[in-house]
């Protein structure tokens, strides 16, 4: 995506610079769509704000494509030529693989298509794109290996991997204050404070810059405390303490993650997109701020998921909440079939390619659900995090059967069976009963009211005669064949 291309649907093309200080969103059309805004902020949605741009293309923002490929087969002739080529087959082949997937993501870089975000730099979200098919395939390669033989494939990865990892239970003495311990009582909570804290904070932080709605947040949040209390038969680090889930995580590290999030967001849509060119600034402390902010949104768009306006949006919004529940679970399950330590770096590595992904994906996910005539057709990002999701739970369904077969207890069978009556049930109040309802209560109404628009036309008729009609002239009357009177 070029310089001054994302001003919202239907403006300018990319090569049609904007001068400077005017708005770079053109007038609606006559007959624009409804829902989006008129006036200086034409082609836009009404939830997105106003962008001013002066359509400065530098070298920056070039594709470079010529150059990419120049390097490229430079690197390439220069480890075919002048490189002496080793005689260890499994170095060769470790090399040969991220030779390929090296030479792939440059194509994808400079050739693949653009997505919704252009900062930092629309090759940054290429590139996340790209991965997002190379993880895919690792994926799919992984799902079809015996489950031996992919536990040990990861010691091409790490040395270190393939080995069973006993898991860590956070549960055992769920005392707040443990006057057993006169050295330090709160011990149990001093426990509990390790890395994964402010990785609570941080995660749910960025959650909230995906998802954009508290509501949203909140519900996931709460849901997958559920899940981890009904789901610690299976994985042992699901078992927390009471106050670990619901004071800790709920109130501390989520809540306050979604709190800043959230006034994150309101900055960002009261801000003002006015971008400029960095040699069109004329002092050092504008250059400054304008570097600062490339790393910043080019424009924001406000998210209105509205769950509760059609049947289509809810099972949207339904879906959403289901896909981000599975990706967390996925997390924790993946580990343990495959027999990562929590610390690993690629448990890591995992956690930053679905932040980066994330964020893409739902802004696709929601511009194919708000404007579906722009949009006809899920975006790129959103599908491949979809399908990377179900090959994740494949994986986990292929390598540990037995554990995802254990069945729940009963208590939690009978909470769980109940919310989903509950949700059924609201379901079909809202989108069907509470409709053909309504549709019954105006047709009744309508009915009222024309009965009672006739009863009045036939009082008014009653109670007014008919007033005499003039005498007819002599011509009418001559007409008549009646004498006509003198």
């Amino acid at each position: 995506m070029r310089r001054g291309e994302r001003r919202g649907a239907g403006g300018p093309r990319p090569g049609s610079p904007v001068p400077a200080g005017k708005a770079s969103l053109e007038e609606p059309p006559d007959g624009a769509a409804p829902g989006r805004a008129s006036g200086p902020g034409a082609g836009r949605r009404s939830t997105e704000s106003e962008v001013y741009d002066d359509g400065t293309n530098t070298f920056f923002w070039r594709a470079h494509t010529l150059t990419v490929l120049f390097i490229l087969t430079c690197v390439l002739g220069y480890v075919t030529l002048l490189e002496e080529t080793p005689r260890d087959t499994a170095y060769n082949t470790k090399r040969g693989i991220v030779a390929s997937i090296l030479v792939f993501l440059c194509f994808g870089v400079t050739q693949a298509k653009d997505g919704p975000f252009s900062r930092p730099h629309p090759a940054y979200w290429r590139f996340w794109l790209c991965v997002s098919v190379v993880y895919e395939l690792f994926l799919i390669f992984i799902l079809f290996q015996t489950v031996q033989d992919g536990r040990q494939f990861l010691k091409y990865v790490d040395p270190r991997l393939g080995v069973p990892l006993p898991e860590r239970d956070y549960g055992g003495n769920c005392l707040i204050y443990d006057a057993h311990n006169e050295s330090d009582p709160f011990h149990n909570v001093w426990d509990k404070l390790d890395g994964f804290v402010p990785a609570h904070f941080l995660g749910w932080y960025l959650k909230t810059l995906m998802i954009r709605d508290w509501w949203m947040c909140t519900i996931v949040s709460v849901m997958f405390e559920f899940l981890e209390y009904s789901l610690e038969h299976q994985l042992p680090n699901f078992s927390e303490c009471w106050w670990d889930h619901w004071i800790m995580d709920v109130l501390v590290c989520n809540g306050l993650g979604i709190y800043c999030g959230m006034k994150t967001l309101e900055w960002l849509s009261l801000k003002t997109y006015k971008w400029q060119g960095l040699w069109n600034i004329p002092t050092y402390k504008g250059k400054m701020k304008r570097i600062a902010f490339q790393f910043t949104p080019y424009s924001w768009v406000r998210f209105e998921w509205k769950p509760a306006s059609s049947l289509r949006r809810w099972l949207a919004v339904c879906g959403i909440i289901l896909v981000f529940l599975l990706a967390e679970l996925n997390t924790f399950y993946l580990k343990f079939v495959l027999w990562l330590p929590p610390e690993h770096y690629l448990v890591l590595l995992r956690l930053v390619f679905f932040v980066n992904v994330g964020g893409v994906a739902m802004r696709e996910i929601y511009d194919f659900m708000d404007d579906p005539k722009l949009h006809k057709k899920l975006g790129q990002q959103a599908w491949l995090v979809a399908a990377i999701t179900a090959t994740e739970l494949l994986i986990v369904v292929k390598y540990d059967p037995h554990t995802l077969t254990l069945s729940l207890p009963f208590y939690i069978s009978q909470c769980w069976t109940l919310g989903s009556v509950l949700v059924l049930t609201w379901t079909i109040w809202r989108f069907f009963l509470r409709d053909i309802t309504l549709r019954y209560k105006e047709t009744r109404r309508q009915k009222q009211q024309s009965r009672g628009d006739q009863d009045r036309a036939v009082g008014n008729t009653d109670g007014h005669l008919p007033e005499p009609k003039d005498p007819p002239g002599p011509v009418e009357a001559e007409r008549e064949g009646a004498p006509a009177p003198n």
